[in-house]
């Protein structure tokens, strides 16, 4: 799966090509639109986007979950040896889950506060033309369909600017909404 991003120079083009994008079969939760005027947008019918698509969240989120289990089963480790008397065997196993878990919601807790700050690299890339009017249309395709929607919508809307997250935005792990 792919996320493409179509930055439309007005509504009515961002009303066509949601259309078209329809008509694809590519509608609800795979085509999101950011704006200035996200009440226009809502008016004709058309998904917002929201923090989950606008920022970095979800992915800070996993990041953290992945980085807080680990440490919270070291910090289990640690605290069953500094108070190896007064915990009963069967006690490591539960005090490492428990620990784990706890290491897991903390990590998250953190790590989404962290993420909701760190916006989309296109969201930054185009801030300036967003404020101005544009619309940045955000749409998952997969893979396979990728080079047809490309296609399409550069066909029937030469204008319109066509962009997706590069190798080097993804290694420095430059936001990526969701």
């Amino acid at each position: 799966m792919s996320r493409l991003y179509f930055l439309t120079p007005d509504l009515d083009t961002t009303v066509r090509i949601n259309d078209e994008l329809g008509a694809l079969g590519l509608s609800g939760e795979r085509v999101h639109v950011a704006g200035r005027d996200w009440q226009a947008l809502a008016a004709q019918g058309i998904q917002t986007a929201s923090l989950r698509q606008t920022s970095d969240a979800v992915h800070a989120a996993v990041r953290g979950v992945l980085y807080g289990a680990p440490l919270g089963m070291v910090l289990g480790l640690l605290v069953y040896f500094g108070l190896a008397d007064d915990i009963p065997a069967l006690g490591l196993t539960s005090l490492m889950v428990g620990m784990a878990i706890g290491g897991g919601v903390f990590g998250i807790w953190v790590s989404t506060m962290v993420g909701v700050s760190v916006h989309d690299a296109k969201i930054d890339k185009y801030a300036r033309e967003i404020e101005g009017g544009a619309f940045l249309m955000m749409v998952d395709v997969s893979d396979e369909r990728e080079g047809k929607v490309r296609a399409i919508i550069h066909r029937h809307h030469p204008g319109v600017t066509i962009d997706k997250v590069t190798t080097r935005e993804r290694q420095q792990h430059l936001g990526a909404g969701d």
